[in-house]
């Protein structure tokens, strides 16, 4: 059974990149340990006793989950340059005997994309794992201004992960780039999520949703309204669709109260996402390192919510994990 607790004494022998923080050096926060502290916890049966995935070859001094830690402690940062990220870590060169090069640490941050994703999914499930209501709503991402969108290479490579033209009707503009759909609980944590092209209609994420949850009810906006999904999501995985009444609709009523506070949580967790992990700023020059961003992202902002969580503070107060 995994624990609830953090227990530093966990973290891999190998994985010290976090212990040698001096209060005197350069701004680099103490308390990250944690994070390499919960990748082990929750990482078992996942990788070996080093702390790395079954693979051929050589075994890396510097292990797959300090690969994570180090990404995710990046993005609690809001360090998004890798650049900016190793010039921070070279004043503790002696320190990181078995740090990797930045190329190694790009490469390999994008072959863990799945193990840190299914870390994330099991932190999530600890912290509310037998939630019946959940809120469902979509973020855009752009990817480059409209007037670049013919210039921008990104995904372009294959039709299915290409970028494409969309409307937010919250912002009222169109852009050019992917939607991130997600679900979460009524505490803030994201349970599952998606991205797809923009021009990709919200309700269309329910479709996969009714796969993963049952015996719930999903709380959105008017843009997940369609009587044809209600009965569907009903009759396959009894699931209850709530959503306001459009003005001009027939048998309209009013929009329940405490559902519609209850949807402002996942409205909050994609600002924090844009204030606190740089959602809208993008460096990825390939599809894969794109989608590995926003697992990090993701990943890390769940694990913040759990450091809160274990030691009794809010958890939508994320910041308060770095203090």
């Amino acid at each position: 059974m995994i624990e609830k607790t953090i227990n530093t004494t966990n973290v891999m022998t190998s994985c010290n990149i976090f212990n040698c923080i001096k209060e005197n050096g350069p701004p680099f926060p103490s308390n990250p340990i944690r994070f390499a502290g919960t990748c082990k916890q929750y990482s078992k049966k996942l990788v070996n006793e080093l702390g790395n995935t079954t693979k051929r070859g050589v075994v890396p001094k510097f292990s797959d989950l300090e690969v994570i830690a180090l990404s995710l402690t990046a993005e609690a940062m809001s360090i998004d340059s890798e650049n900016c990220l190793f010039v921070r870590l070279q004043s503790y060169k002696t320190e990181f005997p078995n740090l990797i090069s930045r190329r190694q640490y790009n490469a390999r941050r994008k072959k863990n994309g799945k193990l840190c994703n299914l870390i994330r999914e099991r932190i999530a499930n600890e912290i509310n794992g037998n939630e019946k209501y959940f809120c469902i709503d979509s973020k855009p991402i752009e990817v480059c201004r409209k007037s670049r969108a013919s210039r921008c290479k990104l995904g372009k490579q294959n039709y299915d992960t290409a970028p494409a033209f969309g409307y937010c009707a919250s912002q009222n503009t169109y852009y050019y780039g992917y939607k991130l759909h997600a679900v979460c609980g009524l505490s803030g944590v994201i349970h599952s999520y998606d991205i797809t092209k923009a021009n990709v209609h919200d309700f269309n994420y329910l479709n996969d949703v009714k796969y993963d949850y049952h015996d719930c009810t999903i709380i959105g906006d008017r843009g997940y309204i369609s009587k044809t999904m209600q009965l569907n999501l009903c009759e396959e995985a009894k699931m209850e669709l709530e959503v306001p009444y459009r003005s001009n609709q027939k048998d309209w009523k009013p929009t329940f109260i405490p559902y519609a506070k209850a949807r402002k949580r996942i409205e909050t967790d994609f600002s924090q996402f844009v204030d606190q992990f740089m959602l809208n700023r993008n460096y990825a020059k390939q599809i894969e390192g794109f989608m590995t961003r926003i697992i990090s992202k993701i990943s890390a902002f769940t694990i913040m919510q759990y450091v809160n969580y274990s030691l009794g503070k809010p958890i939508g107060h994320i910041k308060y994990a770095l203090d």
